[in-house]
């Protein structure tokens, strides 16, 4: 089975890791457009708690409007996810959407193309990440 996601495990608390991650995504060309807060969120909601998780919704313009342009099923498929959850204390997990696995879904070589040249960057990210 292929892999979905890029992971890379770090130190830090979800927090000052989301920060990094925001910081080095900008590197690449990624702004993040969303944050959610997943712990705080199920608790909100469900009133059940889980170790501190957060998805930030990340969008490299460049890449989305490339791909859009190809094929406009892509929409649905972004933005990218970045998700920072803790293992244990003082350790966290760093785990990043494989773009080119979302596009082989669509079976459109031009966008598999374009997500693997996503993949490229998003593999920097978390090479360049502390």
């Amino acid at each position: 089975m292929k892999e979905i996601n890029f992971k890379k495990t770090v130190t830090g608390n979800a927090n000052e890791v989301a920060s990094r991650v925001t910081e080095v995504l900008k590197t690449e060309g990624f702004g993040v457009l969303t944050r959610i807060d997943l712990d705080a969120k199920i608790k909100e909601k469900l009133n059940k708690e889980i170790p501190p998780a957060i998805i930030l919704g990340a969008c490299n313009p460049e890449l989305a409007y490339e791909a859009y342009q190809a094929n406009t099923d892509v929409a649905s498929m972004l933005p990218c996810n970045a998700v920072i959850r803790e293992i244990k204390p003082g350790t966290i997990s760093v785990e990043l959407a494989r773009p080119s696995f979302m596009m082989e879904l669509i079976e459109d070589e031009n966008l598999v193309n374009l997500g693997e040249e996503a993949d490229k960057k998003l593999i920097r990210v978390l090479d360049n990440l502390q």
